[in-house]
């Protein structure tokens, strides 16, 4: 293993995992990237040919700014922290499905998972990086695709908040049953790894394990850059 994947295995699992499963995403506690290395891959977003696509997301009415798709053969250091944080939230893939008595599809390995996913028709790599001016949001969404999704996914973030902007807040909202959504607020600071669900997260009631939906999105930003790095685990139709 290359150093960023050591960086990768030596985050503070246990608390986080912990969090993630009581509220469905969870910061690490210690950075995963220096602010070197944020830097170097915020100014990938002008690189033309790294990419496949270019969203406006005004255009799309999914809220304001841009984000970009990268294209394969992916930059390496996304290609290797997209392949180690899938082989660490595999665990907890496996263990959601089972509580939710769901099919339980995914290999070992990244390479093995995404070979089914383009036996599937799903090619498209879906790794991206987001940029955001003042006034520009993210609306609440989910992150799918196509029939084949990891339940896990991972945001990194690229800028200092409080320095390089202000407001961006990532946003969870939690679906409860018969009763009204539950949201949480997080600040992503630089060079931090947050982990979330991409679809739903497994709660326990009377009756034995439910499906809660999850969305995620952005709140406005009131002021400078907000950029972070998008690591989807499976890939697009």
């Amino acid at each position: 293993m290359s150093a960023l994947a050591d960086r990768v295995d030596a985050l503070d699992w246990t608390p986080l995992l912990d969090e993630l499963d009581r509220f469905g995403g969870a910061q690490s506690a210690r950075p995963l990237l220096d602010s070197d290395e944020c830097r170097e891959l915020a100014e990938l977003f002008d690189d033309d040919a790294l990419f496949r696509s270019t969203v406006d997301m005004a255009r799309h009415r999914y809220g304001a700014g841009r984000y970009r798709y990268f294209d394969y053969p992916l930059p390496a250091s996304i290609a290797e922290m997209r392949a180690r944080f899938y082989v660490k939230l595999l665990p907890v893939a496996r263990e959601w499905a089972w509580r939710l008595g769901r099919p339980a599809p995914w290999p070992d390995t990244l390479d093995e998972w995404l070979s089914m996913c383009h036996a599937a028709g799903q090619h498209r790599p879906t790794p991206l990086i987001l940029r955001y001016g003042p006034d520009d949001w993210n609306a609440l969404h989910r992150d799918l695709y196509g029939e084949l999704v990891f339940p896990l996914q991972v945001v990194i973030g690229l800028d200092e908040p409080g320095v390089d902007h202000e407001g961006g807040e990532f946003l969870l909202v939690e679906q409860r049953a018969r009763a009204q959504s539950r949201g949480t607020a997080t600040v992503l600071r630089q060079g931090h790894a947050f982990v979330f669900t991409t679809n739903d997260r497994p709660v326990q009631s009377v009756r034995g394990w439910s499906a809660a939906p999850m969305r995620h999105g952005v709140s406005t930003v009131r002021s400078g850059i907000r950029r972070t790095i998008g690591l989807v685990l499976h890939d697009a139709e």
